[in-house]
């Protein structure tokens, strides 16, 4: 067992380097205290003597291997004076004495070496942890594949092999941000973990009290229930808080099934997502807004992010990795009351049975687990339930991970809008069609309601109006998951519904704080006065993120248009929202966030220093680079403004949304010639959405170019119909030209348009 410790990474100016492994590992061996004496952590041990099965369950399981010192024992790579070439650079790993240490390119691209101070994971990969600065560890992004050989492991790799290459200026290099541990993987990978960033010094301060994820990583702090167990006052009788436990995650329930029915149904109603939500801490995509005290919402502590693009398929399957919670609360098993528990062991993190036999405790095994229902040979991969219901998607290059939304194979809508199903992701050789055919042939029906969810969306993103009554109705229907319906209400506002204000108001009522924050989020199109009226019920709301998004929508709110005592109240609201932002002030976003905060409240001093914050943190942060461009213009320094755009397009010279940015200020210049070249490559660039194009073709026109700008529009209706500025331009331009027969083409592709979508 591990010994429990508080690890502080600030060293002040003492050399990691120069430090023996001992005393990297516990610089100062105090334990972290909680907010309450009576709840402070006690670390695993104390936990053993009562509770020895489950503490056997999870030795060496993934929580308790998440994060080790590096060792004879810990380290799995291959450290023989090995090497391993990318991009040009031969990193080397070897050992001194009992040290590893690896030589590989800094954050100039110098070689420089470096002494490996943590490994973290065991499989399908192991990667190592790297002091770089004398407070901050980062992982190196070259891992080890630690599959069998016969997997093709067993090797060293780049963890972005097969994506584009990551030199030492990329945002994605190993020393940079988005690989720093302090940050980005402290918190999951070990317990109580108190990050301790100080923005003006730009210094952490990082502690925590056991090296990986140990019981009170999710049970929370338990001294007050080690007292209480140790004095002989617990039994099971006992409400959580009597047993003096900071929450219960005994939420398996009791599940039934006739011998009639095919699928089990939980006896007693799910009261509660804790469970769910403490294993969504980490088993998300989402942002972290301040310290997390056990037992508060997911959303209380994080920010989550919705179904949007591209983080997910248009039907909500998995496409980045998001891990498993966005896609697990969409699933039909979400709705029904299923856990996490109910299928996997929470302490050794395996199944609870062996293949089918996890599904086959709720589902009728004689009519899921049989040829006649999954169409394969029974001892054949294709047999398996999660290869049709959770087929899987390789991160990192070796990581597989299943999607836990667990439905059905729709090959129909693979040929609507491109997304992946299960059938050819295993059948690689075969078509969207072969699969739909086979599904056919088999008697199985594919015209379900959510191909039109699927399209809508997908023709959402593209900005087709025509998708706004599919959507406006589906967001209304509390069948949908609550992440589908938070993200169509986030489309709809996208999108300008003339529903919106009614849509978000129904969400803003519900007791979902992922429905209230997405409703909130939803309303920047409205315009300022009606969003104030709409959101000041909500400045006080119960739930952190709520009010995270009620605080960036009011900022822009003039005060001319308020109340002093509208004024006051949302005073605190701002201060609140600063706190929570300054203690994540070391990722770009979070400084990103609080530009745009700053440039609603016309700081632009304030704005302008968090922008430059974060371009210094992320160099290639194009919207900072964007938004730093605009201050600059307003505040009449076009010189420099010319020169920042200059320098990003020297360094992101692929970027459709700075050579956009530049034609529009050289527009604003009168280099009407240079601003067209600009903006022409800023549409040919273009992959999404029609912003670039359209602005081209307008500012082609206004240069005496109107049969080429028409052009532009033409196509642009086709790629992308349903767009309403588009054919009020082909409009215009056809009119101004005496083209009566495209005039009235357009005016009747215009009318049909509003007439289909209720929009004036």
């Amino acid at each position: 067992m591990k010994s429990v410790r508080s690890i502080v990474i600030s060293i002040g100016t003492i050399s990691l380097f120069f430090l023996p492994p001992v005393l990297l590992s516990v610089l100062t061996p105090q334990l972290a205290l909680a907010d309450s004496a009576q709840h402070s952590f006690v670390g695993n041990d104390a936990c053993a003597s009562c509770h020895e099965a489950q503490v056997q369950d999870w030795t060496n399981s993934h929580h308790d291997l998440a994060m080790q010192e590096a060792n004879n024992k810990t380290v799995l790579g291959d450290f023989d004076n090995a090497t391993f070439i990318y991009e040009g650079v031969t990193t080397t790993f070897s050992r001194r004495g009992d040290e590893y240490w690896v030589k590989t390119d800094n954050e100039s691209g110098e070689l420089q070496d470096y002494r490996v101070a943590y490994v973290f994971g065991v499989y399908p990969l192991q990667q190592l942890l790297l002091p770089v600065q004398n407070d901050r560890l980062n992982a190196l992004s070259i891992a080890w594949d630690a599959r069998n050989a016969s997997e093709g492991g067993q090797r060293w790799y780049h963890i972005y092999e097969n994506q584009e290459p990551v030199t030492s200026e990329s945002p994605l290099h190993w020393t940079g941000v988005y690989h720093n541990w302090n940050s980005r993987c402290a918190e999951c990978h070990s317990t109580n973990v108190v990050k301790g960033y100080d923005g003006k010094r730009r210094q952490y301060t990082t502690t925590y009290d056991q090296i990986d994820v140990g019981c009170e990583a999710c049970h929370g702090p338990g001294s007050r229930h080690v007292e209480l167990a140790t004095a002989r006052k617990v039994d099971r009788s006992q409400s959580p808080t009597e047993m003096g436990l900071a929450l219960s995650l005994a939420a398996r329930g009791q599940w039934s099934r006739a011998t009639e029915d095919d699928i089990a149904h939980r006896v007693t109603p799910l009261n509660n997502q804790t469970q769910v939500d403490n294993c969504g801490r980490c088993h998300s995509r989402r942002a972290t807004l301040g310290d997390y005290h056990y037992g508060q919402s997911l959303l209380d502590t994080h920010r989550l992010s919705t179904l949007e693009s591209p983080l997910y398929w248009h039907d909500g399957q998995i496409l980045d990795e998001v891990y498993v919670y966005g896609s697990f609360m969409q699933s039909k098993m979400a709705q029904a009351g299923v856990v996490c528990s109910n299928c996997h062991n929470p302490h050794s993190n395996e199944l609870v049975a062996e293949g089918n036999a996890t599904c086959t405790q709720c589902h009728k095994s004689e009519t899921y687990d049989a040829p006649a229902h999954h169409r394969h040979a029974v001892t054949s991969t294709g047999s398996a339930c999660v290869a049709c219901h959770m087929p899987s998607q390789v991160y990192m290059a070796v990581d597989a991970r299943h999607d836990h939304s667990m439905r059905i194979p729709r090959p129909d809508i693979s040929l609507s809008i491109g997304s992946p199903n299960a059938c050819t992701q295993c059948h690689e050789d075969k078509s969207n069609a072969w699969a739909y055919d086979a599904l056919q042939t088999w008697g199985v029906d594919s015209r379900f309601q959510d191909l039109n969810l699927a399209k809508a969306r997908y023709s959402a993103d593209r900005g087709d109006l025509r998708a706004l009554p599919t959507l406006e109705s589906l967001v209304a229907d509390d069948s949908q998951s609550n992440l589908m319906r938070a993200s169509i209400i986030e489309q709809l506002g996208n999108l300008g519904s003339r529903q919106l204000p009614s849509a978000a108001a129904m969400l803003l009522r519900s007791n979902s704080p992922v429905l209230r924050a997405s409703a909130v989020r939803a309303l920047r199109s409205v315009e300022p006065v009606q969003r104030y009226l709409m959101l000041r019920p909500f400045i006080k709301d119960t739930n952190l993120s709520v009010r995270m998004e009620v605080a960036q929508l009011l900022a822009g709110i003039p005060a001319s248009e308020l109340r002093p005592q509208d004024i006051a109240d949302l005073e605190p609201l701002f201060e609140e929202y600063l706190a929570v932002q300054s203690d994540h002030l070391d990722m770009p976003s979070v400084q990103l966030q609080v530009a745009n905060f700053w440039i609603d409240r016309g700081e632009s001093t304030k704005a302008t220093a968090a922008l430059e914050e974060a371009l210094r943190l992320n160099p290639q942060l194009e919207p900072a680079i964007v938004n730093l461009v605009d201050i600059l213009r307003r505040e009449g320094k076009n010189h420099e403004a010319s020169a920042l755009l200059s320098s990003a397009l020297t360094r992101i010279p692929d970027s459709g949304s700075l050579w956009f940015s530049q034609g529009l200020h050289l527009i604003r210049l009168g280099q009407a010639d240079k601003a067209i070249v600009s903006l022409k490559k800023a549409a040919e660039l273009e992959d999404q959405g029609s912003r670039h194009r359209y602005v081209y073709a307008i500012a082609l026109n206004d240069t005496g170019s109107g049969p080429e700008a028409m052009s532009v529009l033409e196509r642009l209706n086709a790629d992308l119909p349903g767009q309403p500025d588009v054919l009020y331009a082909l409009l215009a331009f056809a009119r101004d030209s005496g083209d009566r027969q495209r005039y009235e083409r357009y005016r009747s592709q215009l009318v049909a348009l509003m007439q289909a979508t209720g929009q004036r």
